[in-house]
């Protein structure tokens, strides 16, 4: 399995795309297609039928996955790449901009 740089609860800004400049925390990393889904960012429309759920049905606005290329980790709102080394034993991530762990 592939490893990747952002996690659940990170804060991102998109850098590339439609949604370029958009901010928000990731709520949900989707592995198998590279992909996550950041609160506030790709919000589209689903039509929804009359279920047990949801008896009125109706439009529906959510959150769509964005490619995790598009997305950049936020650290005191400045976008950083992110690496890994080990310290005390432990694999931690870390800015490369400030060469702090993350």
């Amino acid at each position: 399995m592939q490893k990747f740089k952002l996690k659940t609860g990170d804060l991102v800004k998109v850098i590339a795309g439609a949604h370029k400049g958009a901010e928000g925390k990731i709520i949900k990393v989707i592995r198998k297609k590279n992909r996550a889904i950041v609160e506030g960012v790709n919000i589209v429309s689903k039509h929804r039928k009359p279920s047990a759920n949801n008896t009125q049905g109706g439009i529906e606005k959510t959150e769509a996955p964005i490619h995790l290329s598009n997305l950049m980790l936020l650290e005191n709102g400045v976008p950083v790449r992110v690496g890994y080394r080990f310290e005390d034993g432990k694999k931690v991530r870390y800015s490369k901009k400030t060469n702090k762990a993350i």
